[in-house]
């Protein structure tokens, strides 16, 4: 007797749970995981297909889910972008790789193939000092929900915070009265691997400013400020951290599709900019990889090509 098979979305929590358990991942880890899933149950429930079993998973259907994620529209209108389609793809091959864990019958999950990156899209985007600047001063401070966010822009380009590194920050690591100078805390970021960050003094200040507005008990160092009466606060998501810095740059005219991201590249250029070591700069960012560090260099190599060319192209000696 052939042994029976729950469907594709029944095992997804079981894989969730793997993910904490067997394989120690973060949380956030679990989180996107989920949400990325909820993507694929989607897509199934579409074409009637929401009691497929892993042995019934084919080629066919994953070549249709690629077609539905690259032809997708969100709610701004935007095609998703390609590396967008492959976070969804990765999660589903990591439910593939836990039925081969589990002895469950499936497709191989290398029967998936990532869409390839647009090379344009791999440009390394970041801001001026001068960008900067016009960022952080577009927030309306009279308020607390603009003191949150300048607090938020000040600390992700003094720090370089990954966004979900972010958002699990807790108000207790600052302190509210005492003036301090280079603040420290430690993060927990990608693959549970520890770091410290370092807040500056100006950043320091318009965390203590935010915080002495808030007379809630909630732990968040950031939270929601639209909410009623009665309700409680909650912590900020990657995604409304995105919003904000997305609705300051187009408030200050800054001419850049900005994210967190993109000050997290600011940071790293600046550093690397002024003369900071490589090295030191992977240590600050957290990065697992000193490769990964190195695509800031092509961008300060450019600057630094730029300059030359500026200040020493020859254009003034004439030729005798």
């Amino acid at each position: 007797m052939s042994p029976s098979y729950k469907s594709l979305r029944q095992y997804i929590p079981d894989f969730l749970d793997h993910l904490e358990v067997e394989l120690g991942l973060a949380e956030i880890t679990q989180i996107n995981y989920s949400r990325y899933l909820k993507k694929f149950t989607g897509w199934l429930k579409l074409i009637d297909k929401t009691d497929l079993t892993p042995p019934l998973l084919t080629s066919e259907h994953i070549w249709d889910y690629r077609l539905y994620l690259a032809k997708r529209s969100e709610a701004d209108q935007k095609i998703l972008k390609r590396t967008t389609q492959n976070y969804y793809l990765i999660a589903l091959r990591g439910l593939l790789n836990y039925f081969i864990d589990k002895d469950i019958p499936c497709i191989p999950p290398n029967k998936i193939k990532l869409a390839k990156d647009d090379k344009s899209g791999q440009k390394i985007k970041f801001l001026t000092l001068d960008q900067i600047e016009r960022l952080l001063l577009a927030p309306d401070t009279e308020n607390t929900i603009g003191l949150r966010d300048r607090a938020i822009l000040e600390t992700l380009f003094s720090t370089g915070l990954r966004v979900a590194e972010l958002v699990q920050l807790n108000k207790e690591r600052i302190p509210l009265k005492k003036q301090i100078a280079n603040l420290e805390t430690t993060v927990v970021g990608k693959g549970n691997r520890v770091r410290t960050v370092y807040f500056s003094t100006r950043c320091v200040e318009w965390l203590q400013k935010y915080l002495r507005e808030r007379n809630d008990e909630d732990k968040a160092l950031f939270i929601s400020h639209s909410f009623n009466t009665g309700e409680q606060a909650n912590r900020l998501t990657s995604r409304s951290m995105e919003r904000i810095v997305q609705k300051y740059t187009r408030l200050a005219g800054i001419p850049v599709d900005a994210s967190p991201h993109t000050l997290r590249h600011s940071y790293a250029t600046d550093l690397l900019i002024h003369g900071v070591d490589l090295r030191m700069v992977q240590e600050f960012l957290g990065h697992k990889n000193i490769a990964t560090t190195q695509i800031y260099t092509h961008v300060t190599n450019k600057q630094l090509k730029d300059i030359h060319s500026k200040f020493h192209g020859g254009a003034d000696i004439r030729n005798e």
